[in-house]
């Protein structure tokens, strides 16, 4: 897997639901790896936006939701017409529900990664930095579906790895650090919130660093500072985890 702080990639995201785009936009804004150029509502709105934008400054990455791509067939199409305009482009389609007539249109034309967004979420940066070194990762959710009609059709893929765990924090540790550091909510805030005194929050945050960096032998850049260390420790996947695909019996 590529090495932290040696991947810098611009990603522009596509999905007609404004809230899912500010949630992922806000997501891979923790991870240095991945840049947010643009967000678009609609593809005439991509199109739009690369149209008008220099061949330098192209995404490295396009995340798109496909549930309301317009069909698997326009799908296929626009897929197609961004790797054609953008050499090297990376796709990843997200989408909330299994659909395999899109899933097959994707994968025929190319997409690097397929992930069901509940199954993606808070781990969307590890996932879009774990495509870059697999023709085609996808989640256990799409391959519990999907995954005997890609290996008939010889498909190379792969199953995103589960996030990492960490049987050390408890419940009231795990949501200290989903309140402080993932929605990035003010301690005494976050405290409220949880019904527990200032000086009990910043307890747990402390705890929640030390177990944390105590399963993580990742190097980061030095200027990273401790909250963002947390937050990609939190979202990590668990890369030495072998995934199968699930049976579909």
């Amino acid at each position: 897997m590529s090495v932290i702080g040696n991947v810098n990639l611009k990603v522009l995201l596509l999905d007609t639901d404004f809230y899912a785009l500010q949630a992922l936009n806000g997501y891979l804004a923790w991870d240095r790896r991945t840049r947010v150029t643009f967000m678009a509502e609609s593809t005439q709105m991509m199109w739009d936006y690369l149209n008008q934008l220099p061949a330098a400054e192209y995404p490295d990455v396009i995340v798109m939701d496909a549930d309301h791509s317009g069909g698997a067939a326009s799908l296929k199409a626009t897929i197609s017409a961004l790797k054609d305009k953008i050499p090297g482009l990376i796709v990843i389609c997200l989408a909330q529900v299994v659909d395999v007539d899109l899933v097959q249109a994707a994968v025929q034309v190319g997409v690097r990664g397929y992930f069901l967004k509940q199954e993606a979420r808070l781990q969307i940066a590890w996932a879009i930095v774990y495509a870059l070194d697999y023709p085609l990762v996808i989640t256990r959710g799409i391959a519990k579906q999907c995954s005997q009609w890609l290996e008939r059709h010889k498909f190379d893929f792969v199953i995103l790895p589960d996030r990492r765990e960490y049987p050390e924090l408890t419940d009231r540790i795990r949501q200290a650090i989903k309140l402080c550091v993932i929605e990035g909510m003010p301690a005494h805030l976050a405290a409220d919130e949880m019904g527990i005194s200032l000086h009990t929050i910043r307890g747990y945050i402390k705890e929640g660093y030390r177990i944390l960096e105590s399963y993580d032998e990742s190097d980061y850049p030095v200027d990273m500072t401790p909250q963002e260390r947390a937050f990609m420790r939190f979202t990590a996947l668990d890369i030495d985890t072998e995934s199968q695909p699930p049976s579909n019996s």
